[in-house]
């Protein structure tokens, strides 16, 4: 018991200092603003054309030439760039948290060995600036959904929730990993090919009831195919910003527990972590 009590002390001092600690926070995220697309020609239109790009590129392959048919959402909409939009730009936040929060005390060693204070600020500040562009992004999606005849002004707020959930479960999981690559600097190749493995197993390109359409064998393997594939929480993730912004339907209340819970539990687990194992950070780099 005394060492339980001793390692939540610890969580919740390492929490405090967070908190005291708001304003270095705060020119964390702005330096990580400044910083992101400095010297570059186009500066902030970046967090525009990326993901712009990646969409034509996949509207093309999947949605021109393979022909995924996307469901049909509300007021009649079947478009499947909106359709990838909708999954594609949280996709996009998610992966850029954990690949930024990943790198964060490897990028800041020279910080980290000469100044004392809360590392897990350094995570927090990579999610916090990529939130802004993951905001900007959402924004862009919700003018096109306007062009084509669908008022998602209504959504906003639930969708605005989501997108935080989003960030807590994906800065959770940065946490884990900023400190794993400290102490096992192959982990961000590992992660790399999870990522990869990752996109594929969640519904961002195509429409999740081609899972349902699989054929497998047996009863008992569409029990685990099913079992399998709904575990990964990205899917309920993914689910979620589709019923909200495609189809204007609240998420059913699995999907709702699904994310609450995950990104809960995966910020405190997170944090948990990294405190235990964010003392020797500076010795290790």
């Amino acid at each position: 018991m005394g060492r339980v009590s001793h390692a939540q002390e610890d969580v919740i001092s390492q929490f405090r200092m967070a908190l005291a600690n708001r304003e270095l926070l705060g020119n964390l995220v702005l330096r990580e603003l400044r910083g992101k697309y400095k010297g570059t020609a186009l500066g902030w239109f970046w967090s525009l054309l990326n993901p712009l790009a990646a969409t034509l590129i996949f509207s093309v392959v999947f949605g021109a030439i393979l022909r995924v048919n996307p469901t049909v959402g509300a007021d009649g909409i079947h478009n499947y760039t909106l359709f990838l939009l909708c999954a594609l730009l949280p996709w996009n936040y998610f992966s850029g948290v954990v690949n930024a929060g990943m790198a964060a005390m490897l990028d800041n060693a020279n910080l980290i060995k000469k100044t004392a204070f809360p590392r897990q600020l350094l995570v927090f500040s990579a999610s916090v600036s990529l939130f802004v562009t993951f905001c900007i992004e959402m924004l862009v999606l919700a003018v096109a959904f306007l062009l084509f005849g669908a008022d998602p002004l209504l959504w906003v707020v639930p969708t605005l929730v989501l997108m935080v959930l989003l960030a807590l479960f994906a800065t959770g999981l940065a946490l884990m990993l900023s400190v794993a690559n400290v102490y096992f600097r192959d982990s961000a190749h590992f992660v790399a090919i999870g990522l990869q493995v990752l996109f594929y197993a969640t519904p961002v390109i195509y429409p999740i009831t081609l899972v349902s359409h699989v054929s497998p064998d047996s009863l008992v393997a569409r029990l685990h195919i099913d079992s399998l594939y709904y575990a990964n929480p990205l899917v309920h993730y993914v689910e979620a910003f589709r019923d909200l912004l495609y189809d204007h339907q609240i998420p059913s209340l699995t999907t709702v527990l699904v994310v609450v819970l995950t990104a809960a539990s995966s910020l405190w687990l997170g944090w948990t972590v990294f405190t235990r194992y964010s003392g020797r950070l500076a010795e290790e780099l």
